[in-house]
């Protein structure tokens, strides 16, 4: 049975969670913010960070749906079926305090959790089907294994990357396990029986379809593999020495299998690669992506063909346009850790911020957390909502987003898509009055600006950002 706190006290304190966080500015563009819980008290992990992963869960019996959080002292199940008013219904502690590492999964209705936390640690089967009262823990334990650094489940396979056995006895690059029998995995395979370590390195991350394996092998690249019938590895393909090739993190692939997304962690500052992998015995980069020059990208999802959601640690998260893979557009974002300033000063701590998300629940909510500010529920606006699954229409992205308003002595501008574009712009007054006027030339693929406004009276102005085909106007306020 999980340790579950008083149902009264906890809805008070997702009252008060989602009342403060009015206060706060966060920057976004085409992404808005429904709720904002940070219920965790616990920040004794590296670099004061209180969650990791998070997953979802969609319980189609009862229609209802649920964040699925991880953080440095728990696992919390939070209500979003009402997504602007979430509440938690239940946590399941776990041995080991101020854990950094904590990644979630879900089969039926059985949620696995793994840490990669040092002694004592353990993995965790939690059963959901008494949701929305509560959750029950299955096992929990160190009889498989102690620790892993994350897991994925394709079909009724769990794949878990990274293994060590209680107290470091044993070390797997990669295991496979049946959940046949969800509450009792089976052991089927350890990757390095099959395949060298020296060959493989380590499996940092997998995405797997249909027991094909994309294994994000850190510096020995992208390597893919193939789960046989006879419970068997073999090895399809490697892929490294690619353009700022690094520490290869995580992967996703397209519903089509033609494209994929994969992030490099280290060095700090290294972009996400855009690849064909429609021919694994030529993968080739279509394209290099990042939202800002110094901003670091960590986990990436991808829903069916053309959207790519991307962690960017400090950044937060990133919506890309992948339809045209040679050619990747930011179509929105949303800052979780606005902290980092209008500097963009990613490289004081380039691994604070957005870890994670989930962007797969039917309602289309996005369940995002940033390891200090907490857990985001957030929603793109109608083109994304309305192309997900459907004919995908091309609407007009805008220029440029502007925050905050009201404004006292600074406003910020984000503009995105713009780069190797000369650009003006205006300030005006209600009357028409010029009050600023600058010319830009914008060589980043996601442009940062401010604007000193120190010198405007309180009132309404009008800000015209203009490029050589088009011109937008956005209303502000001034109120020192």
């Amino acid at each position: 049975m999980s340790l579950q706190l008083p149902r009264l006290f906890l809805f008070l304190n997702i009252l008060f969670s989602i009342s403060i966080c009015k206060a706060q500015t966060y920057p976004q563009l085409n992404i808005n913010m429904l709720a904002h819980l940070d219920p965790e008290k616990d920040n004794s992990g590296s670099d004061n960070r209180k969650y990791s992963g998070c997953w979802g869960w969609a319980q189609t019996d009862k229609n209802r749906e649920y964040a699925i959080i991880g953080t440095s002292r728990q696992t919390y199940f939070i209500d979003v079926t009402n997504p602007n008013t979430p509440y938690i219904v239940d946590s399941v502690r776990s041995k080991r305090a101020g854990c950094t590492w904590r990644e979630i999964k879900t089969y039926q209705n059985f949620c696995y959790v793994v840490s990669d936390d040092a002694t004592p640690n353990s993995f965790q089967i939690i059963d959901m089907q008494y949701l929305p009262d509560s959750v029950h823990v299955a096992y929990e334990g160190t009889d498989y294994f102690e620790r892993s650094h994350t897991l994925y489940i394709d079909n009724d396979k769990l794949y878990c990357a990274s293994v060590t056995d209680v107290k470091g006895t044993a070390y797997s690059t990669m295991r496979v396990y049946s959940l046949a029998t969800p509450t009792a995995p089976l052991l089927l395979r350890k990757l390095e029986q099959d395949i060298r370590t020296s060959i493989i390195g380590v499996v940092h991350d997998m995405f797997v379809r249909h027991d094909t394996i994309f294994a994000s092998c850190g510096y020995k690249g992208l390597k893919v593999l193939k789960f046989n019938t006879d419970n068997t590895f073999s090895l399809l393909q490697s892929f490294n020495g690619y353009p700022y090739s690094g520490y290869n993190h995580s992967s996703w692939q397209t519903d089509d299998r033609k494209t994929m997304v994969f992030t490099d962690e280290v060095p700090a500052s290294t972009p996400a690669k855009v690849i064909d992998v429609s021919d694994l015995n030529n993968i080739t980069v279509l394209d290099t992506i990042n939202s800002h020059s110094l901003a670091t990208p960590h986990n990436v999802y991808i829903i069916g063909n053309k959207w790519c959601w991307i962690s960017s640690y400090q950044d937060g998260l990133y919506l890309y346009d992948i339809s045209n893979p040679k050619n990747t557009t930011i179509y929105g974002y949303f800052d979780t850790h606005p902290q980092h300033g209008v500097n963009d000063n990613f490289q004081t701590s380039a691994y604070r911020g957005n870890w994670g998300a989930y962007p797969y629940l039917p309602s289309k909510i996005i369940i995002a957390c940033d390891m200090q500010n907490g857990i985001f529920i957030l929603e793109a606006d109608g083109d994304y909502k309305n192309t997900v699954g459907i004919t995908e229409n091309n609407h007009p992205k805008p220029l440029f987003s502007l925050y905050p308003s009201p404004a006292s002595s600074i406003i910020n501008l984000i503009i995105p898509n713009q780069q190797n574009q000369n650009m003006e712009c205006v300030i005006t007054d209600i009357f028409g009055k010029t009050m600023f006027s600058e010319k830009w030339f914008i060589d980043e693929p996601l442009n940062k600006r401010n604007i000193q406004t120190g010198f405007l009276s309180n009132g309404i102005y009008f800000l015209i950002l203009k490029n050589n085909q088009k011109s937008e106007t956005r209303k502000f306020v001034i109120q020192h």
